[in-house]
C-alpha cells in the first residue's frame, strides 16, 4: 500500500511539472500562479523548479508609419525592416509546504508571475514604438487549506495572500537624433510599485483514483502609486518624475485529474486572466492634480483582452521509479491588431524520477508555435493604438526547458 501511494503521488508530481512550466502566456505573464505543491501528501514537502523559456518571435516587413520620430530624419524610412522581438528568460519557483495537524497544509513559496521582455532594438524602423521593454516580478505568498471527509474523498478549503512587487522600462525613439542638439533622441520611462493580493477556492480528492478537480481564484494587485522617471536627457535635456496606476490581473482556473486504468492519468485545465483592463496606461508629472490619458506625459500602449489558456494530457507511471506524461496547451493571444501576441500551440512531454521515497526529479520540455499575424493601426473602444509603426510576422518557434527537485518527509 505504502508503495502504491508513492508511485500514485510520483505520476500526480509528472503532472503538476507540465501545469508548473509556462512557455509562453498571453499579456505579461511569465510564471503565473500555482499552488499544486499544496496538495503533496507528504508531512513537509521543499521543491525548487527552474524554467527556461525560448520564444523566437521574428518581426518582417516593417514601415515607419509616423516619420516625424523614425530613424529618417529626412522623410524617408531608415533602418531595418526586420528584427528579433523576443528575448530568452528564467523563471524561478521555489516553495515549502507543511503538514498542520490532520487535515490542515500550509504552503510559502516565491515565484516571478509576470515579466516580459523584448528588444528588437534601436535600428529597425518601428524604432519609435520599442527599442526595448522590460517588465520583472516578485511574489511572496502563503497559502493553506484545510480537508475534511465529504462522500468518497475530501472536500479542501483554500486560502492565501501574497505581496507583489512589479517593476520595469521601456525605452523607444522620441524624436530622430539628427533633430535634437541633446543626443540620440530616446527615451526611457522607468516605473515600480507594490501591493498585495489574496486567493480562495476548493478542491475535492479521491486519492485512491489519483482524482482531484480545484477551482482557484487570485485577486487582482492593486497598484495604485506607481512612481518612476521619464528620462528624455537624450531628447529635450528634461528629466521628469511621474506617477501612475494600474492593477495587475485578477484569475481564475480550474483543474482537473483522475486515473482511467492502472497506472494511467488524464488531466485538464482552463485559465482566464483578466488582461482586458490592460489598455492605455498614462503616467503624468508629479504634481498634476490626477493622471488621465488627456494630460498624460506619456503612455503605455498594451490594448489587450482577455486571456485564456486550455490544457489537456495523459500520463503514465512505468514503474515505482519512472513516470511521464504528454500534453497539449492552446493559449489565447492578448493582441487585437497591435503587438505580437497571437495564439499559440504548445507540445509538452515530462519525465519525474524518485530514486528513494524522499526525493523526485523531474525534467519537462516544450515546443510549441507562435501563429502569425500583424500589428498595425487600430482602434480599441475609443483609442487609437499602432499609430508609430505596422508589421507582420510568420509562424515562430517557441520552446521551453524545465528541471526541478522535490524533497519530502
Amino acid at each position: 500500500m505504502v508503495r502504491r501511494t508513492i508511485s500514485t503521488a510520483l505520476l500526480a508530481a509528472t503532472v503538476m511539472g507540465i501545469w508548473s512550466t509556462t512557455a509562453l502566456a498571453g499579456g505579461l505573464e511569465r510564471g503565473g500562479y500555482n499552488i499544486d505543491l499544496l496538495f503533496d501528501p507528504s508531512t513537509v514537502a521543499g521543491e525548487a523548479t527552474a524554467t527556461y523559456v525560448m520564444p523566437d518571435r521574428k518581426i518582417r516587413n516593417a514601415t515607419d508609419i509616423n516619420r516625424a520620430n523614425g530613424l529618417g530624419s529626412d522623410g524617408r524610412n531608415g533602418g531595418s525592416t526586420s528584427a528579433n522581438d523576443s528575448e530568452n528568460y528564467w523563471v524561478p519557483r521555489v516553495g515549502i509546504k507543511a503538514a498542520i495537524g490532520e487535515g490542515a497544509d500550509c504552503l510559502m513559496d516565491y515565484s516571478q508571475p509576470w515579466g516580459a521582455h523584448t528588444k528588437p532594438g534601436a535600428n529597425w524602423r518601428g524604432a519609435n514604438d520599442n527599442i526595448e521593454t522590460k517588465v520583472e516580478s516578485d511574489n511572496y505568498a502563503v497559502t493553506c487549506s484545510y480537508r475534511f471527509d465529504m462522500g468518497p474523498g475530501q472536500l479542501r478549503v483554500i486560502g492565501g495572500g501574497f505581496y507583489q512587487e512589479v517593476r520595469g522600462f521601456k525605452e523607444r525613439l522620441v524624436v530622430p537624433a539628427g533633430l535634437t542638439p541633446f543626443g540620440n533622441g530616446i527615451g526611457r520611462l522607468q516605473l515600480e510599485d507594490s501591493g498585495w493580493g489574496w486567493r480562495a477556492g476548493l478542491a475535492y480528492e479521491i486519492p485512491e483514483y489519483a482524482f482531484r478537480a480545484s477551482i482557484v481564484y487570485n485577486s487582482e494587485v492593486k497598484l495604485d502609486d506607481i512612481t518612476g522617471t521619464l528620462d528624455l536627457r537624450q531628447v529635450n535635456g528634461r528629466f521628469l518624475n511621474v506617477f501612475g496606476s494600474q492593477n495587475m490581473p485578477d484569475s481564475l482556473e480550474l483543474k482537473f485529474q483522475t486515473g482511467i486504468a492502472p497506472d494511467w492519468l488524464v488531466f485538464g485545465s482552463v485559465k482566464w486572466v483578466d488582461w482586458s483592463q490592460f489598455q492605455k496606461i498614462p503616467f503624468c508629472v508629479v504634481g498634476s492634480p490626477s493622471c488621465s490619458v488627456a494630460n498624460a506625459v506619456t503612455t503605455l500602449d498594451l490594448g489587450y483582452r482577455d486571456g485564456w489558456t486550455v490544457t489537456g494530457g495523459i500520463g503514465h507511471k512505468f514503474n515505482e521509479e519512472w513516470s511521464g506524461a504528454l500534453s497539449v496547451t492552446w493559449d489565447r493571444g492578448t493582441s487585437q491588431g497591435y503587438g505580437t501576441q497571437t495564439d499559440s500551440w504548445t507540445f509538452g512531454a515530462a519525465l519525474a524520477y524518485a530514486p528513494t521515497k524522499n526525493v523526485e526529479f523531474r525534467l519537462v520540455g516544450l515546443l510549441g508555435v507562435l501563429t502569425s499575424g500583424s500589428s498595425g493601426p487600430v482602434t480599441i473602444d475609443g483609442q487609437r493604438y499602432g499609430t508609430e509603426v505596422s508589421y507582420n510576422f510568420k509562424d515562430d518557434l517557441l520552446a521551453a526547458i524545465s528541471t526541478s527537485v522535490k524533497v519530502k518527509f
